[in-house]
């Protein structure tokens, strides 16, 4: 057996990569587009769920096709089409769809799955590399792609017929997304429990800073009294309001620096109404964090700290850019 470099596993890395870059690239410009249209209308008219099957490498791409939809808006489970003939083809129902993924479309236990969803008048659309083979000429819609080889070094291993099936299942579920209308919240409903779900569904007052120690003072209170309120709050900063008791300005501990730096001194009993930023950027306790996350990195100054108010302007908290990266919102 000749010796193999490590350059010689990166060179086939590349090669078996450029290769399904350019079945897709080829099967994206080959697709039958009317096909594919009436094929997602038919996914879209099941009332029930879409039953999603294949045998082998290709019931493993079903399998994680069905997941996608199912996550998508769109119901779905996979059916082992093995154990579909042995009991498990009660999960059928004639509000069903059926997607069957075979690369040769003659795979003895997907093709067993059709009589039965013929008697139940179940529409069945196949995703196979073989346009005449059984699968495709018994499917309501046939959706048929073109390799010229598998990337696997003896072109036998399923790895360019699998991506391009995983490919394909992707359209499909894209597709449907946007004639769901499905949005980032229906995806967060779905995810409650992991970090996709958790960015859009935390709330700015979920992870804000609240209660009496708010460092929130009158606008005519003193510099001293304002580096009091700021050192108590841990925040690095202090938030002033108006004689309303509406949001009127902001301090923190990086314009306190800019002020020392700019001024080679401090006067305490200055009003805090004349050093403070007036009108500063602020938030609502029902934004979604990782709102607040872009609302502070959209900041030349690079923001880490936004006061949280009400619908009268009042404060009611502040969020750091700390707690953001405590609840997992950001690095």
């Amino acid at each position: 057996m000749t010796p193999h470099t490590p350059s010689d596993h990166a060179a086939e890395a590349v090669r078996i990569l450029e290769a399904e870059a350019l079945a897709l690239a080829q099967v994206a410009e080959g697709l039958d587009r009317q096909k594919f249209a009436l094929a997602v209308e038919l996914l879209l008219q099941a009332r029930a769920h879409v039953i999603v099957s294949g045998m082998g490498k290709s019931g493993h791409i079903a399998a994680k096709v069905a997941a996608t939809l199912a996550s998508t808006g769109t119901p779905a489970f996979y059916l082992h089409p093995g154990e579909a003939v042995h009991g498990d083809l009660g999960m059928l129902t004639r509000d069903n769809a059926l997607v069957a993924f075979s690369h040769s479309g003659a795979t003895d236990e997907v093709l067993n799955l059709l009589p039965y969803a013929r008697q139940l008048h179940i529409p069945v659309i196949a995703i196979t590399g073989n346009g005449a083979s059984p699968l495709a000429e018994r499917a309501a819609v046939a959706l048929v792609y073109r390799i010229e080889a598998e990337a696997c070094p003896l072109n036998l291993a399923p790895t360019t017929s699998t991506t391009v099936q995983l490919a394909m299942g992707d359209a499909i579920a894209g597709a449907l997304i946007r004639a769901h209308g499905f949005q980032p919240e229906d995806f967060a409903i779905r995810h409650p429990l992991g970090s996709l779900g958790r960015r859009l569904q935390m709330r700015v007052g979920d992870v804000m800073a609240r209660g009496a120690e708010l460092p929130v003072l009158a606008e005519t209170e003193s510099l001293e009294a304002a580096l009091h309120a700021m050192t108590r709050g841990r925040l690095g900063c202090v938030a002033f309001v108006d004689g309303a008791g509406r949001l009127s300005g902001i301090f923190t501990d990086g314009d306190l620096r800019r002020l020392i730096g700019r001024e080679g001194g401090l006067d305490l009993a200055r009003p805090s109404h004349a050093i403070m930023i007036r009108n500063p950027k602020r938030v609502r306790p029902d934004l979604r964090a990782v709102k607040a996350v872009d609302l502070m990195e959209a900041s030349g100054s690079k923001i880490t700290v936004l006061p949280v108010v009400d619908d009268d302007d009042r404060v009611v908290g502040m969020i750091h850019l700390h707690q953001l990266i405590e609840a997992g919102l950001t690095s």
